[in-house]
């Protein structure tokens, strides 16, 4: 590709993230402020965190499907974009979302039920 076309999108990229992140923090630096209780922002930054591992997940199986397809295109020669190379993309793309649905899924009743182990039984 021309490094003509790269350079501005990867520098474009990189002002957007860098705004992100400065953003990101002074809301945290807000956050701090405005909520006077420890327990409410570990809950608030606990929630986040699980946030950033569950997109992580996405990200990670919807990436390996299409890796997948990419090696399905290749392994039958296809070469050519026709309509069939693109839904066998777009199908690997809905396909590894379906699957981070399911693990989601999974995972939240996994922490769930340990949530429900950890409460002490109440007394009568």
């Amino acid at each position: 590709m021309d490094p003509q076309v790269i350079v501005p999108v990867v520098l474009f990229t990189c002002i957007a993230y860098i705004i992100k992140v400065i953003v990101e923090a002074y809301l945290r630096k807000r956050m701090v402020e405005v909520v006077g209780s420890a327990e409410v922002l570990a809950a608030l930054f606990e929630a986040e965190a699980q946030h950033r591992r569950t997109a992580s997940l996405r990200w990670g199986i919807v990436l390996a499907a299409l890796a997948l397809a990419f090696g399905a295109i290749e392994a039958f020669g296809w070469t050519r974009i026709t309509p069939g190379v693109a839904a066998v993309l777009l199908g690997a793309t809905g396909l590894g979302h379906l699957v981070y649905f399911a693990a989601s899924r999974a995972l939240l009743r996994r922490e769930a039920a340990a949530a429900a182990d950890r409460r002490p039984a109440a007394a009568p």
